[in-house]
Protein backbone atom coordinates (compact mmCIF):
# COMPACT_ATOMS: atom_id res chain seq x y z
CA UNK A 1 0.00 0.00 0.00
CA UNK A 2 1.18 3.08 -1.19
CA UNK A 3 1.77 6.16 1.70
CA UNK A 4 0.54 9.24 0.13
CA UNK A 5 -0.11 11.62 3.00
CA UNK A 6 3.82 12.73 3.77
CA UNK A 7 2.53 14.59 6.76
CA UNK A 8 2.52 11.32 8.53
CA UNK A 9 5.33 9.53 7.53
CA UNK A 10 8.64 9.33 10.31
CA UNK A 11 12.03 9.06 8.42
CA UNK A 12 14.59 7.77 10.58
CA UNK A 13 17.84 9.40 10.23
CA UNK A 14 21.01 7.68 8.16
CA UNK A 15 24.16 6.60 8.31
CA UNK A 16 26.64 6.60 5.54
CA UNK A 17 29.78 4.81 5.21
CA UNK A 18 33.43 5.31 4.90
CA UNK A 19 35.50 2.77 3.90
CA UNK A 20 34.69 -0.38 5.94
CA UNK A 21 37.87 -1.75 8.07
CA UNK A 22 39.83 1.61 7.13
CA UNK A 23 37.96 3.58 9.93
CA UNK A 24 40.92 4.40 11.88
CA UNK A 25 42.75 5.30 8.71
CA UNK A 26 39.95 7.68 7.60
CA UNK A 27 42.05 10.78 9.08
CA UNK A 28 44.90 10.09 6.74
CA UNK A 29 42.66 9.12 3.99
CA UNK A 30 40.99 12.73 3.91
CA UNK A 31 44.37 14.65 2.86
CA UNK A 32 44.21 13.07 -0.75
CA UNK A 33 40.41 13.70 -0.83
CA UNK A 34 40.36 16.85 0.15
CA UNK A 35 43.29 17.63 -2.56
CA UNK A 36 41.47 16.14 -4.82
CA UNK A 37 38.03 18.74 -4.12
CA UNK A 38 40.38 21.26 -3.74
CA UNK A 39 42.02 20.83 -6.93
CA UNK A 40 38.82 20.33 -9.19
CA UNK A 41 36.87 23.39 -7.45
CA UNK A 42 40.16 25.75 -7.99
CA UNK A 43 40.13 24.17 -11.75
CA UNK A 44 36.63 24.61 -12.53
CA UNK A 45 36.52 28.09 -11.51
CA UNK A 46 40.02 28.84 -13.12
CA UNK A 47 38.41 27.60 -16.40
CA UNK A 48 34.99 29.73 -15.28
CA UNK A 49 37.21 33.07 -14.90
CA UNK A 50 39.55 32.78 -18.04
CA UNK A 51 36.55 31.87 -20.51
CA UNK A 52 34.31 34.84 -18.87
CA UNK A 53 37.39 37.36 -19.23
CA UNK A 54 38.94 36.36 -22.63
CA UNK A 55 36.94 37.92 -25.21
CA UNK A 56 38.69 35.20 -28.02
CA UNK A 57 37.12 32.47 -25.91
CA UNK A 58 33.76 33.75 -26.05
CA UNK A 59 32.75 31.29 -28.64
CA UNK A 60 30.16 28.71 -28.63
CA UNK A 61 32.87 25.70 -27.47
CA UNK A 62 33.93 27.24 -24.63
CA UNK A 63 30.52 28.43 -23.54
CA UNK A 64 30.23 24.71 -23.23
CA UNK A 65 32.75 24.00 -21.58
CA UNK A 66 31.57 26.44 -18.83
CA UNK A 67 28.40 24.83 -18.69
CA UNK A 68 30.29 21.59 -17.85
CA UNK A 69 32.88 23.39 -15.48
CA UNK A 70 29.60 24.41 -13.52
CA UNK A 71 28.04 21.56 -13.25
CA UNK A 72 31.25 19.79 -11.94
CA UNK A 73 31.45 22.47 -9.23
CA UNK A 74 27.98 21.93 -8.74
CA UNK A 75 28.42 17.56 -7.88
CA UNK A 76 31.47 18.53 -5.97
CA UNK A 77 30.06 20.68 -3.76
CA UNK A 78 27.10 18.59 -3.61
CA UNK A 79 29.29 15.61 -2.18
CA UNK A 80 32.12 17.71 -0.32
CA UNK A 81 29.81 18.14 3.16
CA UNK A 82 29.59 14.34 3.92
CA UNK A 83 32.73 12.84 2.39
CA UNK A 84 34.40 15.65 4.69
CA UNK A 85 32.53 14.71 7.58
CA UNK A 86 33.14 10.91 7.45
CA UNK A 87 36.58 10.92 6.18
CA UNK A 88 37.16 13.81 8.97
CA UNK A 89 35.49 13.87 11.46
CA UNK A 90 34.10 10.03 11.44
CA UNK A 91 30.83 11.39 11.54
CA UNK A 92 28.53 8.94 9.59
CA UNK A 93 25.16 10.87 10.60
CA UNK A 94 23.15 12.35 7.87
CA UNK A 95 19.58 13.92 8.09
CA UNK A 96 17.06 12.51 5.92
CA UNK A 97 15.69 15.88 4.97
CA UNK A 98 19.74 16.72 4.08
CA UNK A 99 20.16 13.23 2.22
CA UNK A 100 17.14 13.65 -0.18
CA UNK A 101 18.35 17.13 -0.84
CA UNK A 102 21.85 15.59 -1.50
CA UNK A 103 20.72 13.35 -3.58
CA UNK A 104 18.18 15.52 -5.62
CA UNK A 105 21.36 17.98 -5.89
CA UNK A 106 24.00 15.22 -7.26
CA UNK A 107 21.56 13.24 -10.32
CA UNK A 108 20.74 16.86 -11.03
CA UNK A 109 23.99 17.76 -11.42
CA UNK A 110 25.35 14.58 -12.93
CA UNK A 111 22.10 14.68 -15.52
CA UNK A 112 23.29 18.33 -16.40
CA UNK A 113 26.94 16.86 -17.08
CA UNK A 114 25.64 14.30 -19.01
CA UNK A 115 23.36 16.53 -20.73
CA UNK A 116 26.22 19.13 -21.89
CA UNK A 117 28.57 16.46 -23.08
CA UNK A 118 26.34 15.62 -25.83
CA UNK A 119 25.59 19.13 -26.73
CA UNK A 120 29.53 19.22 -27.05
CA UNK A 121 29.07 16.63 -29.34
CA UNK A 122 26.58 18.50 -31.43
CA UNK A 123 29.08 21.55 -31.19
CA UNK A 124 31.82 19.14 -32.58
CA UNK A 125 29.81 17.74 -34.79
CA UNK A 126 28.58 21.13 -36.56
CA UNK A 127 32.55 22.06 -36.16
CA UNK A 128 33.26 19.76 -38.59
CA UNK A 129 30.47 18.78 -41.19
CA UNK A 130 29.47 22.67 -41.34
CA UNK A 131 32.72 24.67 -40.46
CA UNK A 132 31.54 27.73 -42.93
CA UNK A 133 27.95 27.82 -41.06
CA UNK A 134 29.32 27.01 -37.59
CA UNK A 135 29.14 30.46 -36.71
CA UNK A 136 25.98 31.26 -38.14
CA UNK A 137 24.41 27.70 -36.56
CA UNK A 138 25.47 28.12 -32.87
CA UNK A 139 24.60 31.88 -32.72
CA UNK A 140 25.68 33.30 -29.17
CA UNK A 141 21.51 33.72 -28.54
CA UNK A 142 21.20 30.10 -29.53
CA UNK A 143 23.92 28.85 -27.04
CA UNK A 144 21.87 30.56 -24.15
CA UNK A 145 18.95 28.95 -25.15
CA UNK A 146 19.86 25.49 -25.88
CA UNK A 147 21.57 25.84 -22.32
CA UNK A 148 18.83 27.02 -20.38
CA UNK A 149 16.50 24.63 -22.17
CA UNK A 150 19.39 21.46 -20.91
CA UNK A 151 19.74 23.07 -17.46
CA UNK A 152 15.49 23.04 -17.05
CA UNK A 153 15.11 19.58 -18.18
CA UNK A 154 17.95 18.77 -15.42
CA UNK A 155 15.87 19.99 -13.12
CA UNK A 156 12.38 19.34 -14.03
CA UNK A 157 13.30 15.33 -14.48
CA UNK A 158 15.02 14.84 -11.15
CA UNK A 159 12.51 17.13 -9.29
CA UNK A 160 10.38 14.50 -8.20
CA UNK A 161 12.95 12.11 -6.83
CA UNK A 162 12.89 13.87 -3.55
CA UNK A 163 8.56 13.62 -3.18
CA UNK A 164 8.70 9.96 -4.10
CA UNK A 165 11.55 9.10 -1.35
CA UNK A 166 9.58 11.80 1.24
CA UNK A 167 6.64 9.84 1.28
CA UNK A 168 8.32 6.38 2.30
CA UNK A 169 8.59 5.06 5.79
CA UNK A 170 12.43 3.22 6.29
CA UNK A 171 13.33 1.17 8.69
CA UNK A 172 15.11 2.23 11.82
CA UNK A 173 18.61 1.20 11.18
CA UNK A 174 19.11 3.07 7.82
CA UNK A 175 22.79 2.07 6.59
CA UNK A 176 23.43 3.49 3.14
CA UNK A 177 26.35 1.72 0.66
CA UNK A 178 27.91 5.43 -0.12
CA UNK A 179 29.91 8.45 1.20
CA UNK A 180 26.90 10.32 0.07
CA UNK A 181 22.98 10.03 -0.97
CA UNK A 182 21.78 8.44 -4.19
CA UNK A 183 17.94 7.80 -4.98
CA UNK A 184 18.70 3.71 -5.80
CA UNK A 185 20.91 3.65 -2.53
CA UNK A 186 17.84 5.40 -0.12
CA UNK A 187 15.18 3.71 -1.74
CA UNK A 188 16.14 0.43 -1.38
CA UNK A 189 15.44 0.61 2.54
CA UNK A 190 12.26 1.51 2.84
CA UNK A 191 10.16 -0.70 4.01
CA UNK A 192 7.02 -0.61 2.11
CA UNK A 193 6.15 -0.55 -1.94
CA UNK A 194 8.47 1.41 -3.71
CA UNK A 195 7.37 0.85 -7.15
CA UNK A 196 6.84 4.35 -7.82
CA UNK A 197 10.56 4.88 -6.83
CA UNK A 198 11.89 2.06 -8.65
CA UNK A 199 10.45 2.82 -12.06
CA UNK A 200 10.71 6.61 -12.45
CA UNK A 201 14.37 6.33 -11.02
CA UNK A 202 14.89 3.61 -14.34
CA UNK A 203 12.82 6.36 -16.53
CA UNK A 204 15.40 8.66 -15.08
CA UNK A 205 19.04 6.44 -15.66
CA UNK A 206 17.13 5.49 -19.51
CA UNK A 207 16.98 9.61 -20.71
CA UNK A 208 20.51 9.63 -19.49
CA UNK A 209 21.41 6.28 -21.12
CA UNK A 210 19.73 8.12 -23.95
CA UNK A 211 22.77 10.84 -23.87
CA UNK A 212 24.84 8.08 -24.59
CA UNK A 213 23.40 6.82 -27.54
CA UNK A 214 22.92 10.12 -29.04
CA UNK A 215 27.04 10.87 -28.23
CA UNK A 216 27.79 7.84 -29.97
CA UNK A 217 25.41 8.68 -33.02
CA UNK A 218 26.80 11.83 -33.59
CA UNK A 219 30.69 10.36 -33.53
CA UNK A 220 29.66 8.08 -36.19
CA UNK A 221 28.40 11.12 -38.53
CA UNK A 222 31.64 12.82 -37.50
CA UNK A 223 33.95 9.64 -38.09
CA UNK A 224 32.25 9.51 -41.36
CA UNK A 225 32.69 13.29 -42.25
CA UNK A 226 36.90 12.75 -41.23
CA UNK A 227 37.24 9.47 -43.26
CA UNK A 228 35.94 11.97 -46.43
CA UNK A 229 38.39 13.79 -46.10
CA UNK A 230 41.09 13.38 -48.83
CA UNK A 231 43.97 14.95 -46.93
CA UNK A 232 45.69 12.76 -43.77
CA UNK A 233 46.85 15.98 -41.51
CA UNK A 234 43.57 17.57 -42.13
CA UNK A 235 41.78 14.48 -40.85
CA UNK A 236 44.12 14.61 -37.68
CA UNK A 237 43.13 18.28 -37.61
CA UNK A 238 39.60 17.93 -37.45
CA UNK A 239 39.92 14.55 -35.17
CA UNK A 240 41.89 16.77 -32.81
CA UNK A 241 39.06 19.50 -32.35
CA UNK A 242 37.41 16.62 -30.41
CA UNK A 243 40.14 14.64 -28.26
CA UNK A 244 39.46 16.79 -25.02
CA UNK A 245 35.52 16.07 -25.50
CA UNK A 246 35.83 12.38 -26.46
CA UNK A 247 38.44 12.24 -22.88
CA UNK A 248 35.53 13.75 -21.20
CA UNK A 249 32.89 11.39 -22.47
CA UNK A 250 35.12 8.50 -21.86
CA UNK A 251 35.80 9.22 -18.03
CA UNK A 252 31.86 10.19 -17.16
CA UNK A 253 31.01 6.75 -18.51
CA UNK A 254 33.96 4.57 -17.50
CA UNK A 255 33.49 4.88 -14.11
CA UNK A 256 30.11 4.18 -13.58
CA UNK A 257 30.49 1.07 -16.34
CA UNK A 258 32.89 -0.17 -13.79
CA UNK A 259 30.70 0.33 -10.59
CA UNK A 260 27.91 -2.47 -12.79
CA UNK A 261 30.81 -5.12 -12.89
CA UNK A 262 31.80 -4.37 -9.85
CA UNK A 263 28.81 -4.86 -7.89
CA UNK A 264 29.79 -8.75 -8.10
CA UNK A 265 33.11 -8.25 -6.69
CA UNK A 266 34.18 -7.08 -3.11
CA UNK A 267 31.98 -4.20 -1.15
CA UNK A 268 35.57 -2.07 -0.92
CA UNK A 269 35.96 -1.67 -4.90
CA UNK A 270 32.32 -0.62 -5.02
CA UNK A 271 32.73 2.04 -2.53
CA UNK A 272 36.21 3.22 -4.07
CA UNK A 273 34.72 3.81 -7.25
CA UNK A 274 31.54 5.48 -6.50
CA UNK A 275 33.81 7.79 -4.55
CA UNK A 276 35.92 8.00 -7.44
CA UNK A 277 32.97 8.65 -9.89
CA UNK A 278 32.18 11.96 -7.74
CA UNK A 279 35.84 13.20 -7.64
CA UNK A 280 37.55 12.64 -10.52
CA UNK A 281 35.57 13.75 -13.64
CA UNK A 282 35.10 17.16 -11.81
CA UNK A 283 39.48 16.82 -11.00
CA UNK A 284 40.29 15.43 -14.57
CA UNK A 285 37.73 18.09 -16.94
CA UNK A 286 40.54 21.64 -16.21
CA UNK A 287 43.68 19.07 -16.44
CA UNK A 288 42.28 17.58 -19.79
CA UNK A 289 41.34 21.34 -21.75
CA UNK A 290 44.13 22.74 -19.83
CA UNK A 291 46.59 20.04 -21.92
CA UNK A 292 44.52 18.88 -25.01
CA UNK A 293 42.89 22.71 -25.92
CA UNK A 294 46.13 24.76 -26.35
CA UNK A 295 43.27 28.11 -26.39
CA UNK A 296 42.52 27.40 -22.78
CA UNK A 297 46.09 26.83 -21.45
CA UNK A 298 47.72 29.46 -23.35
CA UNK A 299 45.28 32.05 -21.05
CA UNK A 300 45.17 30.24 -18.00
CA UNK A 301 49.28 30.58 -18.06
CA UNK A 302 48.90 34.13 -19.36
CA UNK A 303 46.86 34.93 -16.59
CA UNK A 304 49.42 33.08 -14.40
CA UNK A 305 51.81 35.75 -15.29
CA UNK A 306 53.68 32.40 -17.42
CA UNK A 307 55.20 32.35 -20.30
CA UNK A 308 53.20 29.55 -22.34
CA UNK A 309 55.21 27.51 -24.38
Amino acid sequence: MFLLNTSEVEVSPFLLIGIPGLEHAHIWISIPICLMYLMAILGNCTILFVIRTEHSLQEPMYCFLSMLALSYLGLSFSSLPTMLRIFLFNNMGISADACIAQEFFIHGFTDMESSVLLIMSFDCLVAIRNPLRYSSILTSFRVLQIGLAFAIKSVLLVLPLPFTLKRLRYYNKCLLSHSYCLHQDVMKLACYDNRVNFYYGLFVALCMMSDSVFIAISYVFILKTVLGIASHGERLKALNTCVSHICSVLIFYVLPTMLRFAKHKSPLAMILIADAFLLVPPLMNPIVYCIKTRQIRVKVLEKLALKPK
